[in-house]
Protein backbone atom coordinates (compact mmCIF):
# COMPACT_ATOMS: atom_id res chain seq x y z
CA UNK A 1 0.00 0.00 0.00
CA UNK A 2 3.36 2.38 0.41
CA UNK A 3 3.96 2.29 -3.02
CA UNK A 4 0.50 3.64 -3.70
CA UNK A 5 1.47 6.97 -1.50
CA UNK A 6 2.29 10.15 -1.83
CA UNK A 7 3.86 12.45 0.59
CA UNK A 8 3.64 16.38 -0.51
CA UNK A 9 5.30 18.62 1.77
CA UNK A 10 5.57 22.31 1.14
CA UNK A 11 7.39 24.55 2.75
CA UNK A 12 9.11 27.46 0.20
CA UNK A 13 6.76 29.94 1.71
CA UNK A 14 5.55 31.64 5.15
CA UNK A 15 3.47 28.68 5.22
CA UNK A 16 4.08 24.84 5.85
CA UNK A 17 2.14 22.42 5.03
CA UNK A 18 2.38 18.23 4.20
CA UNK A 19 -0.52 15.89 2.99
CA UNK A 20 -0.58 12.07 2.58
CA UNK A 21 -2.30 11.35 -0.64
CA UNK A 22 -3.55 7.62 -1.43
CA UNK A 23 -4.64 7.26 -4.95
CA UNK A 24 -6.92 10.27 -5.88
CA UNK A 25 -7.76 10.91 -2.01
CA UNK A 26 -6.48 13.02 0.44
CA UNK A 27 -5.77 10.92 3.45
CA UNK A 28 -4.46 13.70 5.59
CA UNK A 29 -2.91 16.48 5.69
CA UNK A 30 -1.57 19.83 7.91
CA UNK A 31 -1.62 23.58 6.96
CA UNK A 32 -0.07 26.35 9.43
CA UNK A 33 1.28 30.18 8.62
CA UNK A 34 4.77 29.90 10.67
CA UNK A 35 6.84 32.65 9.57
CA UNK A 36 9.68 31.42 10.42
CA UNK A 37 10.48 27.84 12.48
CA UNK A 38 9.85 25.68 9.38
CA UNK A 39 12.59 23.37 10.48
CA UNK A 40 11.49 22.38 14.08
CA UNK A 41 8.24 21.94 12.67
CA UNK A 42 8.04 20.06 9.04
CA UNK A 43 9.07 16.65 10.40
CA UNK A 44 6.36 16.78 13.27
CA UNK A 45 3.80 17.91 10.84
CA UNK A 46 5.01 14.84 8.34
CA UNK A 47 5.01 12.55 11.75
CA UNK A 48 1.48 13.21 12.47
CA UNK A 49 0.29 12.16 8.98
CA UNK A 50 -1.95 8.79 9.21
CA UNK A 51 0.88 6.31 8.47
CA UNK A 52 3.22 8.49 9.96
CA UNK A 53 3.36 10.25 6.43
CA UNK A 54 5.12 6.82 4.75
CA UNK A 55 4.86 6.86 0.94
CA UNK A 56 6.44 5.22 -2.34
CA UNK A 57 6.47 9.00 -3.84
CA UNK A 58 7.25 12.09 -2.50
CA UNK A 59 6.58 15.45 -4.32
CA UNK A 60 7.98 19.01 -2.68
CA UNK A 61 7.89 22.18 -3.61
CA UNK A 62 11.26 23.41 -4.85
CA UNK A 63 10.14 27.29 -4.81
CA UNK A 64 10.86 29.85 -5.52
CA UNK A 65 10.06 31.28 -2.49
CA UNK A 66 12.00 32.02 1.09
CA UNK A 67 15.56 30.71 0.67
CA UNK A 68 15.79 29.02 3.76
CA UNK A 69 11.97 27.07 3.26
CA UNK A 70 12.89 25.89 -0.05
CA UNK A 71 16.59 24.25 1.29
CA UNK A 72 14.52 22.65 4.77
CA UNK A 73 11.85 21.30 2.37
CA UNK A 74 14.21 19.45 -0.43
CA UNK A 75 16.59 18.22 2.71
CA UNK A 76 13.92 16.77 4.36
CA UNK A 77 11.97 15.68 0.89
CA UNK A 78 15.31 13.70 -0.01
CA UNK A 79 16.41 12.77 3.29
CA UNK A 80 12.96 10.45 3.20
CA UNK A 81 13.13 9.48 0.01
CA UNK A 82 16.43 7.85 0.59
CA UNK A 83 15.27 6.33 3.93
CA UNK A 84 12.10 4.92 2.70
CA UNK A 85 13.64 4.53 -1.32
CA UNK A 86 10.21 6.33 -2.59
CA UNK A 87 10.25 8.07 -5.52
CA UNK A 88 11.07 11.94 -5.18
CA UNK A 89 9.66 14.87 -7.68
CA UNK A 90 9.67 18.35 -7.46
CA UNK A 91 7.09 21.40 -8.74
CA UNK A 92 7.20 24.89 -8.39
CA UNK A 93 5.32 26.73 -5.88
CA UNK A 94 4.01 29.04 -8.07
CA UNK A 95 2.60 26.43 -9.68
CA UNK A 96 0.53 25.18 -7.16
CA UNK A 97 -0.44 28.50 -6.55
CA UNK A 98 -1.67 28.89 -10.24
CA UNK A 99 -3.61 25.43 -9.82
CA UNK A 100 -5.10 26.32 -6.81
CA UNK A 101 -6.42 29.41 -8.33
CA UNK A 102 -7.89 27.77 -11.44
CA UNK A 103 -10.90 26.35 -9.55
CA UNK A 104 -11.78 29.81 -8.27
CA UNK A 105 -11.00 32.01 -11.70
CA UNK A 106 -12.89 29.87 -14.36
CA UNK A 107 -9.67 28.54 -15.67
CA UNK A 108 -8.78 31.64 -17.15
CA UNK A 109 -5.41 33.10 -17.33
CA UNK A 110 -3.54 34.68 -14.64
CA UNK A 111 -0.75 36.02 -12.79
CA UNK A 112 0.55 34.75 -9.69
CA UNK A 113 2.46 37.00 -7.40
CA UNK A 114 4.37 35.90 -4.32
CA UNK A 115 6.68 37.27 -1.64
CA UNK A 116 9.94 37.81 -2.40
CA UNK A 117 12.96 39.48 -1.28
CA UNK A 118 14.33 42.53 -0.63
CA UNK A 119 10.59 44.60 -1.61
CA UNK A 120 10.23 42.31 -4.27
CA UNK A 121 7.54 39.97 -6.11
CA UNK A 122 8.13 36.72 -7.64
CA UNK A 123 5.36 36.53 -10.30
CA UNK A 124 4.81 34.14 -13.33
CA UNK A 125 2.18 34.43 -15.87
CA UNK A 126 0.14 31.42 -16.34
CA UNK A 127 -2.39 29.90 -19.34
CA UNK A 128 -6.23 28.95 -18.58
CA UNK A 129 -4.43 25.07 -18.42
CA UNK A 130 -2.68 25.94 -15.82
CA UNK A 131 0.72 25.80 -17.37
CA UNK A 132 3.76 28.52 -17.25
CA UNK A 133 3.66 30.37 -20.19
CA UNK A 134 7.71 32.07 -18.82
CA UNK A 135 9.45 31.51 -15.63
CA UNK A 136 9.36 33.24 -12.43
CA UNK A 137 11.25 36.60 -11.89
CA UNK A 138 11.54 38.73 -9.13
CA UNK A 139 10.64 42.23 -10.11
CA UNK A 140 9.80 45.60 -7.67
CA UNK A 141 6.56 45.68 -7.76
CA UNK A 142 5.78 48.74 -10.05
CA UNK A 143 7.73 46.79 -12.38
CA UNK A 144 6.04 43.42 -11.57
CA UNK A 145 2.75 45.15 -12.16
CA UNK A 146 3.35 46.59 -15.32
CA UNK A 147 4.96 43.94 -16.74
CA UNK A 148 1.73 41.45 -16.29
CA UNK A 149 -1.38 42.28 -17.37
CA UNK A 150 -4.26 39.46 -16.40
CA UNK A 151 -6.95 40.07 -14.94
CA UNK A 152 -6.82 37.34 -12.11
CA UNK A 153 -3.85 37.65 -9.81
CA UNK A 154 -3.37 35.03 -7.11
CA UNK A 155 -0.71 34.75 -4.11
CA UNK A 156 0.74 36.10 -1.31
CA UNK A 157 0.75 39.76 -2.80
CA UNK A 158 -2.15 39.53 -5.18
CA UNK A 159 -4.04 42.09 -3.04
CA UNK A 160 -1.44 44.15 -3.50
CA UNK A 161 -0.87 43.73 -7.40
CA UNK A 162 -4.64 44.41 -7.69
CA UNK A 163 -4.36 47.49 -5.79
CA UNK A 164 -1.24 48.51 -7.51
CA UNK A 165 -2.89 48.11 -10.76
CA UNK A 166 -6.14 49.70 -9.78
CA UNK A 167 -7.93 46.55 -10.93
CA UNK A 168 -8.37 43.36 -11.11
CA UNK A 169 -9.46 39.88 -9.16
CA UNK A 170 -7.11 39.23 -6.41
CA UNK A 171 -7.33 35.47 -5.02
CA UNK A 172 -5.02 35.61 -1.51
CA UNK A 173 -3.42 32.31 -1.32
CA UNK A 174 -0.74 30.33 0.29
CA UNK A 175 0.80 27.21 -1.83
CA UNK A 176 -0.86 24.25 0.47
CA UNK A 177 0.43 20.79 0.01
CA UNK A 178 -3.28 19.42 0.82
CA UNK A 179 -4.04 21.19 -2.89
CA UNK A 180 -1.60 18.99 -4.69
CA UNK A 181 -3.24 16.96 -6.87
CA UNK A 182 -4.95 19.61 -8.30
CA UNK A 183 -1.38 20.34 -10.16
CA UNK A 184 -1.38 19.61 -14.37
CA UNK A 185 0.92 15.95 -14.69
CA UNK A 186 3.19 18.63 -16.47
CA UNK A 187 4.01 20.74 -13.35
CA UNK A 188 5.76 18.00 -11.80
CA UNK A 189 9.46 16.54 -12.38
CA UNK A 190 12.54 14.32 -11.48
CA UNK A 191 14.52 17.32 -11.08
CA UNK A 192 14.55 19.06 -7.17
CA UNK A 193 16.84 21.62 -7.64
CA UNK A 194 15.81 24.33 -5.63
CA UNK A 195 14.19 27.43 -7.84
CA UNK A 196 15.32 30.68 -5.86
CA UNK A 197 13.57 33.24 -8.23
CA UNK A 198 16.61 35.42 -8.05
CA UNK A 199 20.15 34.80 -6.96
CA UNK A 200 21.01 34.43 -3.39
CA UNK A 201 22.69 37.85 -1.25
CA UNK A 202 25.42 35.97 -0.40
CA UNK A 203 27.31 32.49 -1.64
CA UNK A 204 29.96 30.56 0.30
CA UNK A 205 33.47 31.12 -1.25
CA UNK A 206 33.98 28.97 -3.94
CA UNK A 207 30.86 28.11 -4.13
CA UNK A 208 29.56 27.34 -8.04
CA UNK A 209 26.47 29.88 -9.00
CA UNK A 210 23.89 27.38 -10.02
CA UNK A 211 21.01 28.50 -12.69
CA UNK A 212 17.22 28.78 -11.37
CA UNK A 213 14.58 26.66 -13.38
Amino acid sequence: MTAQRTLAIDCATAACSVALFGGPELHSGTFEVLGRGHAERLVPMIAELSERGRAGRIAVARGPGSFTGVRIGLAVARSLALAWRAQLQGYSTMALVAAMARSRSGGQALTVAMEGGHGEWFVQAFDGDGLAIADAVSLPPRQAVDSFRNNVVAGTRAEDFVELAGAGTALPLYSDARAFLSLPAAALSDDTAPIYGRAPDAKPSGAATGKSA
